[in-house]
């Protein structure tokens, strides 16, 4: 989490920033280990280093507590174990439900560099990795869609005279620049068919005659049919040379304008922001104006020549790029709704504002994972990363995120990657447990093209932000809950279609105590007279495990890139069901 631009963790304080999407800004709950307590519900009104992270702020203690909404006061527990959760409803549509959500919303951003690693080429396809993505194609039946980008892609450039469809060279400190021939259009076309590509164009050189080149050859090599957007640069608020909204949008708006003439496209075609930073809050001040993002593009002129379709920003809730982020990127914190729901809110103002003038479906997180600079081993490889991703998806498109794109890079060096493609250095062609919450998304949304998607539990405070302990959530950021109405299905907005039940609490294999777990009563989202329901489990022994043999979706195993074994539903009456701890469960009926 950032505190005015800077992380505020330390050995004594986890701070956890807290949005307030109307009139209130910010709200942090502190866990202290001093001599003195912090109270819970301290709004900050302005934007202060770490160290105003003790006493300083205590003056600024007042009124800004909003209700919690009638959907969440509705909610109870049985006992202060929290064994069993009841949902009393309403079973109606909620008015924060999301417009009916993309198929695509569990998609998957690239590493230029990787690419041929992941998909192989004409002469040696690589099975393992469109297995994979024809499992998630399956599910929906659209397959997710790829951004071929990252950091690589600003030194990425295109000659139609190699025979290699991609070559990289490097140097001491690694791979130093990438080139593309023509052939590396063929290995895009082995993703699964009808798959839409967001093509990174090279921003950091300078260069617009390669950048122009590059997007004629993507465009001549796939075709609009294929080609999604294009997207200028990677992470330019990261450039060495400083880049801000203004400079930014002198660059990029004639570019975007030009390429569009040469390729003869007269609608929006581009993808705009990429950008890195995390929102500074408040969100309404001169400091918070001045970050270079997507809204500030927009508002400097970007879309003048009527050429953006689409807004991406990139999210990394925790970082390994440095020995202070690095202490804290563990399986423990990645495993709370509280803490992964109040990152996201960071974001909601910009998504409000990006929606407002673009359309409903133009806000992206356009690379994301758990923990940046490669994520870390035994966290970001574990079922532990699985139940983040899961909740991390639908929590992001609960507040609107049309599609997430995980990101995935060179497999040496890479601990998030849903899967290894090819043998390295660091093992052996293998599925991660990640992998499974991009299952779990898929079959959720199925088919549908109607349906739509509310956060039920812990729900929102009346402001529009994620509840907290603090605010009433009884189970301390361990469960979360989604629904599913499709607009399309008898009794549509009266009663959902499915529910998706997370119980994110930590459990470990090595631990002395019996497996928790949670009995919720969803009776009262049941249309009447259903009594039965199907349940459909993601589950591992632990969230340390690793091997995807361990771990199943549906009781199948995917460690050789297809599901294995038996197909397992349950049946489950009377409304209630059992949710262990580090696990989740798809209901539906």
């Amino acid at each position: 989490m950032w505190l005015g631009g800077y992380h505020c963790h330390d050995q004594f304080t986890f701070c956890q920033q807290f949005l307030w999407t109307y009139g209130c800004v910010l709200k942090f709950e502190f866990i202290m280990d001093r001599s003195y307590k912090i109270p819970q519900g301290v709004v900050i009104m302005t934007s202060l280093p770490v160290s105003f992270c003790g006493m300083r702020f205590l003056s600024t203690v007042l009124p800004c507590l909003a209700l919690v909404s009638a959907r969440h006061t509705l909610m109870s527990r049985d006992d202060a174990s929290l064994s069993k959760l009841t949902l009393h409803g309403p079973a109606s549509l909620p008015m924060d439900a999301t417009p009916p959500l993309n198929p695509a919303l569990a998609s998957f951003s690239i590493e230029t560099v990787a690419f041929e690693e992941f998909m192989g080429n004409q002469s040696y396809p690589n099975k393992f990795s469109q297995n994979l993505f024809e499992n998630l194609k399956e599910r929906t039946g659209v397959p997710p869609e790829v951004r071929i980008g990252g950091i690589t892609a600003d030194s990425t450039f295109w000659d139609p005279n190699q025979e290699a469809a991609l070559y990289n060279f490097t140097d001491s400190r690694g791979v130093s620049s990438t080139v593309l021939g023509p052939q590396f259009w063929n290995s895009a076309k082995l993703l699964p068919e009808g798959t839409k590509i967001v093509m990174t164009l090279d921003l950091r050189s300078l260069n617009y005659t390669g950048a122009l080149a590059m997007a004629e050859a993507a465009w001549t090599g796939l075709g609009s049919s294929q080609i999604s957007r294009f997207e200028i640069g990677n992470e330019p608020d990261q450039y060495s040379f400083h880049l801000d909204a203004q400079t930014y949008t002198a660059i990029w708006k004639p570019w975007t304008i030009n390429i569009s003439k040469a390729l003869d496209i007269d609608y929006p075609e581009f993808q705009i922001g990429a950008t890195a930073k995390d929102p500074l809050w408040p969100y309404n001040t001169p400091q918070a104006d001045a970050q270079f993002d997507c809204v500030s593009a927009l508002a400097a002129g970007a879309n003048d020549g009527h050429t953006v379709m689409t807004c991406s920003e990139h999210t990394y809730q925790y970082s390994v790029c440095d020995p202070t982020r690095a202490a804290v990127a563990t399986v423990a914190n990645l495993m709370n709704h509280t803490r992964l729901a109040q990152f996201l809110d960071l974001w909601q103002p910009r998504i409000h504002s990006v929606r407002a003038q673009l359309g409903p479906d133009a806000f992206v997180i356009g690379e994301f994972n758990s923990v940046s600079c490669g994520g870390r081993f035994n966290v970001s490889n574990t079922f532990g990363q699985a139940m983040w991703l899961l909740d991390t998806t639908l929590y992001a498109a609960s507040i609107n995120v049309s599609r997430m794109y995980v990101h995935q890079g060179a497999p040496p060096t890479s601990y998030y990657n849903l899967w290894y493609p090819v043998v390295s250095k660091n093992g052996a062609i293998q599925v991660f447990p990640p992998y499974l919450a991009y299952l779990f998304v898929t079959e959720a949304i199925g088919h549908s093209r109607s349906l739509r998607l509310s956060n039920i539990f812990p729900g929102r405070q009346a402001n529009g932000s994620s509840v907290t302990t603090a605010g009433g959530d009884p189970s301390a950021g361990r469960i979360s809950i989604y629904g599913f109405w499709d607009e399309n299905s008898t009794n549509s907005y009266d009663y959902p279609t499915k529910l998706a039940l997370i119980n994110i609490e930590l459990y470990k294999t090595t631990d002395p105590y019996p497996r928790p777990n949670i009995t919720i009563d969803i009776s009262a989202y049941l249309p009447k007279n259903t009594r039965e329901v199907m349940v459909k489990r993601m589950t591992a022994p632990g969230a340390y495990v690793m091997s995807s043999r361990r771990t199943t979706w549906a009781g199948q195993t995917f460690f050789s890139g297809v599901g294995e074994g038996d197909i397992v539903v349950e049946k489950v009456f009377d409304g209630q069901v059992v949710v262990e701890a580090t696990s989740a469960a798809l209901v539906y009926w």
